[in-house]
């Protein structure tokens, strides 16, 4: 829950940012002159750009969130039994040894989703973050019956 909160509240303060940059950038161009004008278009893109990669992400995590649901229903969630730290971190050795088997179990099934969803999470858990959200970008993609791209 606190994860959803963070989230939320980050959005929120994006959003508004957003706004105020938007607000800048029409001011200039309500100036009037061709160097505002100029100016005030590529201020209202960073605004543009930024609702869209905040839409996609919000997305994938509604998306990813909707699978791990759909799989714990199933009971097929992986259980966190990671050895960890004094300080809570997740053991080096204990997520690789959970990531060679999640990594064959793919492996021997690379079109069931559910392997996939799995394996980002043990990609997750080695702190390797570029590679679990292209392995959860792929679980969503063959959850979703769309073609997947060769990894």
């Amino acid at each position: 829950m606190r994860a959803k909160i963070t989230y939320l509240v980050t959005a929120a303060v994006l959003v508004f940012y957003f706004v105020l940059v938007g607000s800048r950038g029409v001011m200039l161009i309500q100036s009037g002159t061709f160097v505002t004008v100029t100016f005030g278009v590529a201020v209202l893109i960073l605004p543009v750009i930024g609702l869209w990669f905040l839409w996609k992400n919000t997305q994938f995590v509604r998306r990813a969130n909707q699978l791990a649901s759909e799989l714990d229903a199933e009971g097929g969630l992986p259980v966190d039994d990671l050895r960890r730290t004094p300080s809570g971190r997740i053991d080096r050795d204990s997520a690789d040894e959970v990531f060679a088997r999640r990594k064959a179990e793919t492996e021997a099934a690379p079109e069931d989703w559910r392997t996939w969803f799995r394996l980002a999470i043990a990609y997750h858990d080695a702190r390797d973050t570029a590679r679990a959200r292209k392995a959860m970008q792929r679980a969503i993609a063959l959850h979703d019956g769309r073609p997947v791209p060769a990894a």
